[in-house]
This record gives structure tokens, sequence and C-alpha cells, in this order.
């Protein structure tokens, strides 16, 4: 019997191939030489699943400035991708907030008037890009979020975390405020909706802020890590809360676990059922070894690989970013970023781990 793909044209076969997951991909170069050549043609690569590609992150040029960089996954060569985002609008200055699935939620100040603002949702592959009007809350709020999942819709969410300083009431705590609302954006509907977070109806989640957390979008469901050693996960329409208590940190000898990360279509260090399950220890000791001995206790996790059992780590005062694979026990150096990574004296910069996506729908796109 022969080969049943044989009279298959390229175009169909690529057509197939990016309907499976990354992983698989990669499998089917294996399959033949002719599949081997397809996937690895450029042209054919855009239309198929991406692997991480490598990191956004900022870094201060003076007292008064900063500056956007991206930094390929390797460390080495030219950016893949365009860290201005020449391609956007001119604002006065432009913040990226969240990335997911290969789309970047941005804050960007407008030029006319310093206090007013537009999100804007760009795809920094394919240069397309929609502006997402403010709430009267936008220019206070501090954690929003992105919520896009390209295998289901082209469409996608904008969370915004409404706290008590932006809702405009009495806090004890201006440091530590509590959410007061939430307003979602959905673009398929082209609106905002906002609910009020009630004590009655949600007793925990006045309680816990979302602070920093990466925003996690997984089957239509938002997850940050919040206060207290919760997980906190939203619905799209904004209706339906989940808390998901965070194992004892004992649990993991001395490695702290500050946030959450998506890899292989799980939530890290989560299962599908909120329970916790153990994957992989390692002391800090273990984790660095002679070599890097100072970078024990002045570490942050900022992504897992979405493919591989691979963590990335920014560490010490200068930043330097490294990799440790989880079955080899391999730690690898990648790059310095240097001492200027910092937002506050003890705040290191954001890094958004980025995956691009090179399908040319983007709902609304400009």
């Amino acid at each position: 019997m022969g080969d049943p793909t044989a009279k298959l044209t390229d175009d169909v076969l690529v057509e197939i191939i990016s309907r499976v997951p990354y992983k698989s991909t990669c499998s089917c170069k294996c399959v033949s030489r002719r599949w081997r050549d397809i996937i690895s043609h450029p042209e054919h690569r855009k239309k198929l699943p991406q692997t991480l590609a490598g990191f956004f992150y900022e870094a201060r040029i003076s007292s008064t400035e900063k500056a956007r960089y991206f930094i390929n996954v390797s460390g080495e060569g030219d950016p893949l991708i365009d860290a201005s985002l020449s391609f956007l609008p001119e604002y006065e200055s432009l913040d990226i907030l969240d990335c997911c699935n290969g789309l970047l939620l941005c804050r960007c100040w407008k030029p006319t008037d310093p206090e007013t603002l537009d999100y804007v949702v760009c795809n920094p592959a394919t240069e397309k890009w929609v502006v997402v009007p403010s709430t009267e809350w936008s220019s206070e709020v501090e954690v929003a979020r992105l919520g896009f999942d390209p295998a289901v819709s082209s469409h996608f969410h904008v969370f915004e975390f409404i706290d008590e300083v932006a809702w405009g009431v009495e806090t004890l705590s201006y440091y530590d405020p509590h959410i007061e609302a939430l307003a979602i954006y959905s673009s398929k509907a082209g609106v905002w909706t906002h609910r009020r977070v009630l004590e009655d109806e949600d007793p925990l989640v006045e309680d816990e802020d979302p602070l920093n957390s990466k925003g996690v979008f997984l089957n239509g469901i938002l997850h940050l890590a919040a206060c207290f050693e919760l997980v906190v996960a939203v619905d799209v329409e904004g209706k339906n809360w989940q808390f998901i208590s965070i194992p004892d940190q004992s649990y993991f000898d001395d490695v702290p676990v500050s946030d959450i990360f998506l890899s292989q279509g799980r939530l890290h260090f989560a299962e599908g059922a909120a329970e916790w399950s153990l994957k992989h220890k390692v002391t800090n000791l273990q984790l660095f070894g002679s070599e890097y001995s100072s970078f024990r206790h002045d570490y942050s996790v900022i992504a897992f690989h979405p493919e591989r059992g691979m963590i990335f780590m920014v560490c010490g005062s200068e930043n330097v970013l490294m990799s440790y694979e989880m079955g080899s026990k391999k730690l690898c150096f990648i790059h310095e970023f240097g001492c200027d990574c910092y937002l506050k004296l003890d705040e290191r910069t954001p890094y958004f781990p980025y995956i691009p996506l090179f399908s040319e729908s983007l709902a609304d796109e400009n």
C-alpha cells in the first residue's frame, strides 16, 4: 500500500500540519524526507505552530528614560522581533502589560493628554494591531491582562482588575489595596463590561490582590497568582471565580514559588483538578552549584518553556538570564542583561516570553 499522503499537494499538507501542536509538528519531520523539507521551508514555517522565540524586556538608559528590547531565546544573533514596535501609532510612552499566545497587550499614553491612554493589542509577527478604548479607571489600574486563544477564536479579552485606589474608595493600605471590581473587554462585542466584586458573592476576592502575576489564559480561564498563597481564576464573563491554594512552600524545600506558568498544555505548578503535584524538586545548592553559588538567594523564575521541561531565570545584580533543564539537570548561561533592568531598587523589570503568531487573523485589525 502506498503513502496515502503522496497525492496531497504541499499547500494542503502544510494546512493539515498547521493544526497540530508544535511538539507534534517536530515529530512530523521524521515521517519522510518530503515532510521534513516541507516543514523546514521558510515560507511554510510561518504557517506552522511556533515555539518560544525570546523575551521582551526593558532597561533604563537614564534616570528618567527607559528602552525596550527583545532577546532571542538562544541569547545570540540579531533580535527576531523589532522591540520598538515601530508599526504602532505614535504615543507619548508605551508599556507592555501582558503577552498571550503571540499577542501583546500594551498601555499607550496619549501625547495630547498625559492622563489619558489607549490599550493596544498587537501582533509583532504580522504588525497588525487593534486599539481598545480605555475605561474611566484605566489610568489608575495597576493590573490588566490579556486572554487569547487562536485555536478557538481570533477574538480576545482584556481584563482590568480595579483596586480600591482606582475605584476611588478609601483604603487602609495604599500599598496593598484590595480588588473592588473587574472590567472585561470583548473584541467580539466591542464593549467593556464590569462587575463589582461583592463580599457576599465572592468572599475571598476582596482579600486577594493579583499583584504583578503573569496572566495564564487556559481553556477560557484567566489565572493569576495572588496574595496569601492563592491562584485566582476567572472566566471571560467575570462570573465564575475559583481560588486554588498554593502548596506549603516547605514542600519545595528552599526553592521559591511566586508565580504560575503555562507549559505543555498545563498550569505549572498545578494540574487539572486544582490539585498541586510535585514534578521536580531541586535545592538552591543543587540548582546553582559552586560556579553560580552567588545566585542562590537572588533569582526570579520568569518563564517555563512551552514544550519542554525547562525553566528560565534571571539571576544576580547583573540580571543574568539562565535556563535549567529539569530532565538532564543542566544549567546554562544565556545572556547578561546588566544592572539597569530594574524598575526599582529591588524590583526587576518584567520579562515577557514571546511565541510568534503568523496568522493574519486579528479581530478588527488595522
